[in-house]
């Protein structure tokens, strides 16, 4: 059934149109033959022609026309594109060289102008430089005058402390033989005197010291020779005490009463006076009696000698 449509469709169309436009022979297969396969319980969802040819190679030449034509205006577009482009280039070149130009102008302008201002601007440094030049230079001649001024100011100076300095030698001189030698000789002579009292000196404190340690080895021989005698005394006084016994130490006891006495009433020897109350007519003399009594009872307690018994 769609073979048949096909061909009556074909039969239609021009080889042109059918190679040309598939999508619209395609269609009207697909709207002419939909109703007898519809009524077959089918349903044509896509129809699509897959390849359109021919035996004679009709279908080929066509595009080998087709193909020389597209070829023909392929090559007037180039020609046309390189001609256009050669044109644009041409055009853009000749603006490129008009703007080289025109900079390559202002570049001349601006580099005379640079000369121009550089040439003034030489000038007036030179001229400036010359004037510093010769402001130097009579500057420098004012300093040369003022060094050479200063210069004979300063041989004025040397000259007049030269002489200064002279003066300052022959009073030096004259200071030296009018003091200082003097002065000299004196304090010489202060020294030797001073070196004798010294020497002086030291020899006395040496004779002294010496004097000193002889007085002082007589001293102690002295001493020794005293001491030597009163041992020998008190031995000789023990020998005798040992001898006589009792009545030896009764005549020491007597002879330490008197110290005794002396050490007992020492406290009274600041009494100016001493009161004795008796109630009694004979109160007083009992008194006194019993303070005598009480001498050989102490004496006997300090010393061990009883005078009752003596």
């Amino acid at each position: 059934t769609l073979e048949g449509h096909l061909r009556a469709i074909l039969g239609t169309l021009t080889v042109e149109e059918v190679y040309r436009d598939r999508d619209q022979f395609a269609s009207l297969v697909r709207e002419v033959a939909t109703p007898d396969v519809g009524r077959m319980g089918i349903e044509i969802l896509s129809f699509t022609i897959k390849d359109v040819y021919d035996n004679v190679e009709y279908l080929a030449s066509l595009g080998k026309a087709r193909t020389a034509a597209v070829k023909r205006d392929a090559n007037v577009g180039v020609a046309q594109a390189e001609r256009d482009a050669g044109i644009r280039e041409a055009e853009c070149e000749k603006s490129a060289m008009d703007v080289k130009y025109g900079a390559n102008t202002k570049i001349e302008d601006s580099h005379r102008l640079f000369l121009l201002q550089k040439a003034q601007f030489d000038s007036e440094v030179n001229s400036k430089k010359a004037e510093a030049q010769l402001s130097y230079e009579l500057q420098a001649a004012k300093m040369q005058q003022k060094i050479r001024n200063e210069e004979m100011e300063i041989d004025v100076v040397e000259r007049h402390i030269s002489v200064e300095e002279k003066e300052i030698l022959r009073k030096d001189k004259e200071l030296i033989a009018m003091v200082r030698l003097p002065a000299e000789a004196e304090a010489s002579r202060v020294e030797l005197i001073a070196q004798g009292k010294a020497k002086q000196t030291v020899e006395a404190s040496v004779a002294e010291a010496q004097k000193t340690k002889m007085i002082g080895a007589a001293d102690a021989y002295a001493i020794e020779a005293i001491g030597k005698a009163e041992a020998e005394m008190m031995r000789m006084k023990a020998a005798a005490y040992k001898q006589y016994g009792e009545a030896a130490i009764l005549s020491l006891t007597l002879e330490a009463l008197p110290k005794i006495a002396a050490e007992v009433a020492a406290p009274l020897a600041k009494t100016d006076e001493i009161v004795l109350i008796s109630g009694s007519d004979g109160g007083l003399t009992s008194d006194v009696t019993r303070l005598v009594s009480q001498i050989p009872p102490t004496l006997h307690a300090l010393t061990g000698v009883d005078l009752s018994k003596v």
